[in-house]
């Protein structure tokens, strides 16, 4: 059950969905690097509930995980279109199989049987499923179009989408009956189908109704008849006395007018046993699914969820990437919010350089900051948390080119680049020449093209960095900040 304490989030289903299907990815693959999207969670300014649901956003973003629920989406309406369309042809061969070609006459209670025989035995065992503990139980139907629609997305991760959903309804106890939709949906069209069929033969062929036994005597017939008829005559339709009951035993010649009395018999008995209770199933089973969603809160104490509070609502954050790489995962740049109004207008940072480089940068221009030196996790912390919610308009990032580019100073530079509505980076050669440097260089241009830095936002000294910085703002273009896909 979810943390009492845990405030309810109304966020919408699908944040929710991705929330879900994100643990379970984790929980099977072990956790993403997260440390960019966990500070934007965080600079959010709210509780741990609807962090969870944003870093979850910002994740699925990245990892195209909203792009597999979109895909299992549309294949979950392919797969339900399918089925209705399956069922409509259903009860019309249904409605044929029982009145046949109007070659012969029709056993009026066979024909009944073979009409609704195998929906009472569904419905009753979906009533019965009420017994069981089980989410599952009684919709097969339902059953039925999850499995087609996993049949039809495919992809890496499509295999989560209907898992995560399926545990998601469970925990809120409205998985059956969304299945229960499903199945009393099918039936409908089934119904609406065979009635359709039924009153289109009925109208164009002359058909005969008689009843035949061995064994049991005509006022039983009479019996039965008169009982199943009660309800549809409430509605309107016709039920035969009990004198055209006996007399259509197939041995007796009967009036025209007897026959439209079976037809209408026959079209009530359809709609009353048949179609209103499917009706109401499937009325019930969407108003009960509404409002078990309705209360949809974050499980705070789910497994993969409780392991983020450290990260999403610390009392003493750290910094850094405190995890293993993870494959297929490459640190960018992402653009900024361009309504987003910028609180720094220019500035320039180092990032992890020697000491014989002097700091600040001589002769640096008027109007821009000097944001000082990143050294260290807690200088990283500050910085981060100082431009998150304080954006820069330009931002020159200084790094000495001498040491390789590894994957933690790509990710702090992304993430820099990430807070800054334009950003560059000039590559610093402390006095080294070679081969040795020529490669490096070549990796850091690599590396920082890989993480959506364009060729003009790199620079391969300082001062071309600081005279870009200073420049009007007409020398600003869009690629400054453009994707670069590896």
């Amino acid at each position: 059950m979810p943390d009492p304490h845990s405030t309810a989030v109304h966020d919408g289903f699908k944040a929710h969905w991705l929330a879900e299907t994100l643990r379970l990815r984790e929980a099977l693959w072990g956790p993403l690097e997260d440390a960019r999207e966990n500070r934007k969670a965080r600079a959010e300014r709210r509780g741990f509930a609807p962090r969870v649901l944003l870093r979850a956003r910002y994740l699925a973003e990245r990892e195209k995980l909203d792009q597999v629920l979109g895909k299992w989406t549309s294949a979950s309406r392919a797969a339900l279109l399918g089925l209705l369309i399956a069922g409509l042809l259903a009860g019309i061969g249904a409605a044929l199989g029982a009145l046949g070609d109007g070659s012969r006459s029709v056993n009026i209670l066979l024909a009944l049987v073979a009409l609704l025989g195998v929906n009472t035995l569904a419905y009753l065992f979906w009533l019965s499923s009420f017994l069981i503990r089980s989410d599952h139980a009684g919709s097969w139907l339902g059953e039925s179009w999850l499995w087609l629609t996993q049949k039809l997305a495919r992809g890496p991760d499509a295999a989560l989408a209907p898992r995560a959903l399926a545990e998601l309804l469970s925990r809120q106890h409205a998985l059956r009956w969304l299945l229960g939709a499903v199945s009393h949906a099918v039936w409908v069209l089934a119904f609406m189908g065979a009635l359709a069929c039924m009153l289109a033969i009925l109208s164009a062929r002359r058909y005969g109704f008689n009843w035949e036994t061995t064994l049991l005597s005509p006022d039983t017939f009479v019996g039965l008849t008169s009982a199943l008829g009660w309800l549809p005559s409430l509605l309107g339709f016709s039920v035969p006395s009990p004198e055209i009951i006996r007399a259509s035993d197939g041995l007796q010649t009967l009036p025209e007018s007897a026959m439209a009395l079976w037809s209408g018999w026959l079209l009530g008995c359809v709609v009353v046993y048949g179609l209103l209770p499917r009706l109401a199933g499937l009325g019930l089973s969407l108003y009960m699914t509404r409002r078990r969603l309705r209360g949809l809160a974050v499980d705070t104490t789910l497994p993969g969820y409780a392991e983020l509070r450290d990260r999403l609502d610390p009392s003493s954050e750290t910094t850094g990437i405190d995890s293993a790489a993870t494959d297929g995962y490459q640190a960018s740049v992402q653009p900024l919010d361009t309504a987003a109004t910028p609180a720094i207008q220019y500035a320039v940072l180092g990032i992890e350089l020697p000491t014989d480089i002097p700091w600040p940068p001589a002769a640096l221009p008027d109007g821009i900051s000097d944001l000082g030196v990143i050294d260290s996790r807690s200088q990283r912390h500050q910085i981060l948390e100082r431009l998150q919610p304080h954006t820069a308009r330009r931002l020159l990032l200084a790094c000495d080119a001498s040491q390789t580019p590894d994957r933690g100073t790509i990710a702090l530079l992304s993430e820099l680049g990430s807070l800054a509505r334009h950003a560059h980076v000039a590559l610093i050669s402390p006095g080294q020449a070679g081969e040795r440097s020529q490669a490096r260089a070549a990796a850091w241009h690599e590396k920082l093209r890989l993480a959506g830095f364009a060729a003009e936002a790199v620079h391969d000294d300082l001062s071309s960095g600081l005279i870009w910085l200073a420049s009007p703002e007409n020398h600003d273009v869009s690629a400054d900040h453009a994707h670069v896909q590896p």
